[in-house]
């Protein structure tokens, strides 16, 4: 068996509806409640709009919807295990940064690498392409900000969340280009 991070197609996107569910609930019960966590990843992880969002993706230099797999390369037909999905688009306001919109590794295989390879093979991609990388997280999400924290993102600001009335999120950023 080998892991695999690799662009995603629309054939995986049950598989990545389901690794949002786990990691939806496993990072934002505590904050959210669970409830609130089923009805956000409902409507932002609704089959028809991943399969848009994956195959918007596919192909472009400046876009990229990738899936963390684990396969059996010589098994013909196997359904490879997922353990996680990053997705990031240009970001509107500049076109010298990219947004990483969603990174999600399943509750089971955090601190195995995986959330680490999807962001290195996104940086990698697109070093040409932009300059930096920004994200936002919730202000108190943990376990997210000492993720970017440790892969040398800096938060550059703080603003109210969509998600909920009162909620923060931290926006953070770091260089990926290739002339740094």
């Amino acid at each position: 068996m080998t892991r695999d991070v690799r662009r995603a197609t629309v054939d995986d996107v049950w598989a990545v509806h389901q690794v949002a569910r786990e990691s939806w609930h496993a990072a934002y019960d505590g904050i959210l409640g669970p409830e609130t966590v089923n009805d956000v990843v409902d409507e932002w992880y609704a089959i028809g709009d991943l399969e848009s969002s994956i195959t918007e993706a596919s192909g472009r230099s400046d876009a990229a919807f990738l899936v963390a797999t684990e396969s059996l390369a010589t098994s013909p037909g196997f359904d490879p295990d997922y353990y996680g999905f990053a997705h990031a688009v240009p970001w509107p306001e500049d076109s010298s940064v990219a947004f990483l919109a969603r990174l999600y590794v399943r509750p089971d295989n955090w601190n195995e690498g995986i959330g680490t390879a999807l962001l290195e093979d996104l940086e990698t991609e697109f070093a040409t392409e932009f300059d930096r990388l920004r994200l936002a997280v919730l202000a108190t999400n943990d376990v997210g900000i000492s993720f970017y924290e440790s892969r040398e993102f800096e938060r550059i600001g703080t603003r109210e969340s969509d998600l909920a009335a009162g909620l923060e999120e931290h926006v953070y950023e770091k260089s990926v280009s290739d002339s740094d």
